[in-house]
């Protein structure tokens, strides 16, 4: 749950006339990758018949995925990528037809890097329930309109069950790594807990063990300010002129997600009560430069997802509890034996190293034995996107064992 775009992931800065200039015209009525646009780096496969925890059947899902390096013979270097909430398949790579920025992961993924194509097979796959490729709410449903509301509902689980089934259509049965951060640390979470004979090395970065009660609580306030724009339509917008579809609570939700995104010392310390412009705040009709900087990232966003998506994966983020059905916490993290990297960060307070402790003191694997590895960053949750020297250096000792 992240900013996941490069333009995104630094620290936060002022708003320039320039950043202004770059969201004139009106945003569509969502941002979401459609039939029919370019593919880009994106490849695709159809899952069929995926079984849903609480919601029977998906008949037919389709799952974009982007891959980097070579597959060996054996299939013994492929490692998956899980992103966060509001991430995609484009892991690494330059912009261009279809990819509107740079990959998320750019300095992480890729030739001699922390996780060096010339050594691994990075598999990244668009989640289900996703808008960047992957079936969900802006897909068509069998009727040929768009699902909208009528999404089912889906859990970490079963989005993990999608790649699950990737990973057969892919040919590959065992996963030499599992690496995920914030919404995709659950995920790997879930594989290392769920899938044990198929992960030789997990890693879960800035993730929980399960969504606390304050966590679901920021979740519902983000979904509700969606759902509140009249322009949202009950999920039956994507007929709606540029303009008039839910840019303004989509905009909103990104704007709370943002405040716990960041720490609040990097917020003070880089704006302080500083003003955007000469114009006094103060009853004169200015603003202060942090109320600038969340509306351009709240209007930015709503250019470049859905609506209907963010609902669909802020309530399976809600879901998450890796313990459901398998006992007690540590008995179900107990299941997960291979070797593992729990990071935290110390200024995270969407996920806070509290959960990384629980996680890291159950895993038998643990590297670090019953502590996380916790790197000190300003930035808060973001932290694991823009500490690529830290976070690198980590995954690159897990890799190496």
């Amino acid at each position: 749950m992240d900013w996941q775009t490069p333009e995104d992931t630094v620290p936060s800065a002022f708003i320039t006339d320039a950043n202004v200039r770059s969201l004139l015209g009106k945003p569509p009525a969502t941002g979401a990758w459609r039939e029919g646009d370019p593919a880009g780096q994106r490849l695709f496969t159809t899952i069929t018949n995926l079984s849903l925890e609480f919601s029977g059947k998906l008949a037919s899902a389709r799952i974009a995925y982007e891959t980097h390096g070579i597959l060996n013979a054996d299939a013994s270097n492929a490692i998956l990528v899980a992103h966060a909430l509001t991430g995609d398949s484009h892991i690494a790579g330059t912009p261009g037809d279809g990819h509107s920025t740079a990959g998320w992961w750019n300095d992480l993924v890729g030739p001699g890097k922390a996780i060096d194509t010339n050594r691994w097979f990075v598999v990244a796959p668009n989640i289900l329930g996703g808008c960047q490729g992957s079936t969900g709410p802006a897909s068509h449903a069998p009727d040929g309109a768009e699902f909208g509301a009528r999404f089912p509902f889906v859990t970490i689980r079963d989005q993990v069950a999608a790649q699950v089934a990737l990973s057969d259509a892919l040919g590959i049965d065992h996963w030499a790594a599992v690496i995920g951060g914030s919404m995709g640390g659950m995920h790997a979470l879930e594989w290392a807990v769920g899938q044990t004979d198929r992960v030789s090395k997990v890693a879960i970065l800035a993730a929980p063990p399960v969504s606390t009660a304050d966590q679901i609580a920021h979740n519902s306030v983000q979904v509700e300010s969606i759902r509140t724009d009249l322009a949202f339509a009950d999920g039956a917008y994507y007929d709606a002129a540029d303009g008039d579809g839910p840019h303004r609570g989509l905009a909103l939700a990104r704007r709370l997600a943002l405040l716990n995104y960041r720490s609040p010392d990097e917020l003070n310390e880089r704006f302080e009560r500083t003003w955007q412009s000469d114009v006094s705040p103060w009853g004169r009709g200015g603003r202060y430069a942090v109320e600038s900087y969340l509306d351009f990232h709240g209007n930015k966003f709503a250019r470049r997802f859905d609506a209907n998506s963010y609902i669909t994966l802020a309530e399976a983020m809600s879901s998450h509890d890796v313990a459901r059905g398998r006992g007690t916490m540590e008995q179900a993290l107990s299941r997960a034996t291979m070797p593992a990297l729990v990071l935290g960060i110390d200024s995270d307070r969407l996920f806070p190293v509290s959960g990384q402790e629980v996680i890291a003191e159950h895993l038998p694997g643990n590297i670090d034995g019953a502590l996380p590895h916790v790197i000190h960053s300003p930035f808060g949750h973001d932290g694991f996107l823009i500490e690529s020297e830290l976070v690198g250096g980590q995954l690159e000792r897990l890799l190496n064992l």
